[in-house]
């Protein structure tokens, strides 16, 4: 296994631009390399003022009340055509620590973590390409433990106190997620991604019968037939036909509303 340094902050505007900040050498701003810090290089944060999430969205959290990280690795050994790969193995990371604490958690494609029709966490991935290699990955997570308010617009978040009514202990459920990263990552080092793409299509929200989505055509009932190594989502309409989308190119239509 991957040896970890951690690095605790009280509060910091993100965690991904915390490592990123990081990575820049002073002055220069070239990327420094996988040989300046080996291993795996943790970043937990109490308060995270300005988290980010893909596309440019904004991840709302309560001082102390959740879990705000970012994951440093070097996977040299992923092609860079496949790095979604690491995005994969960190939400199914999350899925597993989570699913023994309550029941119908999945991933909504790419890499959210629902439990039932709410979203209980996301992961926001930055990788640099060194060559053909990628030289290092930043995994930035935000879950939503024991936080009871939320006053953004985000239109259906949901915590784990919320839905059992208990506090939970914050340092465990990350250790967990650390764990069941590092074995997911080991896999694909030796080589075992179609192990990892199949326990995350397993885990895939909505992944069998026809349900609601929309594109830039309008609402459409499909289905997922597939998700490429790439990240491209496979949906199969009613009359047999497959369409491919990549990220934010199709919404998932929930039943009380619109995301």
């Amino acid at each position: 296994m991957e040896s970890i340094s951690r690095i605790n902050l009280p509060t910091v505007d993100s965690t991904n631009t915390f490592i990123r900040e990081m990575l820049a050498e002073e002055g220069t701003g070239q990327v420094v390399s996988a040989q300046s810090l080996p291993g795996f290089t943790l970043v937990v944060a109490d308060d995270q003022t300005k988290g980010r999430g893909q596309q440019g969205n904004s991840w709302e959290t309560e001082r102390g009340k959740n879990l705000t990280f970012s994951l440093l690795c070097h996977p040299d050994f992923v092609k860079p055509s496949e790095q979604f790969l690491l995005s994969q193995g960190m939400a199914l990371a999350i899925c597993r620590a989570l699913e023994g604490l309550v029941e119908g958690v999945t991933v909504k494609w790419p890499n959210d973590i629902y439990v039932g029709d709410k979203k209980i966490s996301g992961t926001l991935i930055e990788c640099d390409l060194q060559g053909k290699q990628i030289s290092n990955c930043i995994l930035g997570v935000g879950i939503n433990v024991n936080q009871t308010e939320f006053r953004s617009d985000a239109p259906n978040p949901i915590s784990l106190q919320l839905l059992t009514g208990r506090v939970f202990d914050r340092e465990e459920i990350l250790s967990s997620v650390i764990a069941y990263f590092q074995r997911y990552y080991e896999c694909l080092r030796q080589g075992q991604a179609d192990e990892v793409r199949k326990k995350y299509m397993a885990c895939l929200y909505r992944r069998t019968g026809f349900h609601r989505y929309a594109d830039v055509r309008g609402e459409f009932m499909a289905e997922i037939a597939d998700v490429e190594p790439t990240g491209h989502l496979h949906l199969r309409f009613q009359n047999g036909s497959v369409v491919r989308y990549e990220f934010k190119e199709v919404r998932f239509i929930l039943d009380e509303q619109k995301e």
